[in-house]
């Protein structure tokens, strides 16, 4: 199952990563307020994942693979889609738990065996309306 694929992958450089896939370093939000995240790359065969890491040295959390499929115990704030080369990560109504790095990647199977691809990183800053 894909899924379990998603999970249990780090975005670690490794023998089978290829060109990195394109992300912005930072985005900004207010809270409540959407934000979205794209990341660009990949191949046409390409299914892309969403990683958060909310404090550096712990390992990630999947809350998109496969495109746009949440695991379970991720909230429907988190929403992924992909088109073309690019895929994007959308957080509607932002909590202020939502502010982590983010990482995206790519699993290519048009190859015999899987491709990992894997994008660098994007802190979100959230801002408070006042």
């Amino acid at each position: 199952m894909l899924e379990n694929r998603w999970l249990g992958s780090s975005p670690l450089p490794s023998s089978l990563v290829q060109a990195a896939l394109t992300q912005p370093a930072s985005v900004s939000t207010t809270l409540g307020g959407t934000v979205q995240i794209a990341c660009s790359g990949f191949s046409s065969s390409s299914y892309a994942g969403w990683y958060q890491q909310k404090v550096s040295g712990t390992g990630p959390v999947t809350v998109i693979y496969w495109d746009n499929r949440r695991p379970s115990g991720i909230p429907e704030r988190f929403s992924g889609s992909k088109s073309g080369t690019t895929a994007t990560l959308t957080i509607t109504g932002v909590q202020a738990e939502d502010e982590a790095v983010y990482y995206c990647g790519g699993i290519d199977s048009s190859y015999n065996g899987d491709t990992e691809q894997w994008g660098n990183d994007t802190k979100t800053c959230h801002h408070q309306t006042t």
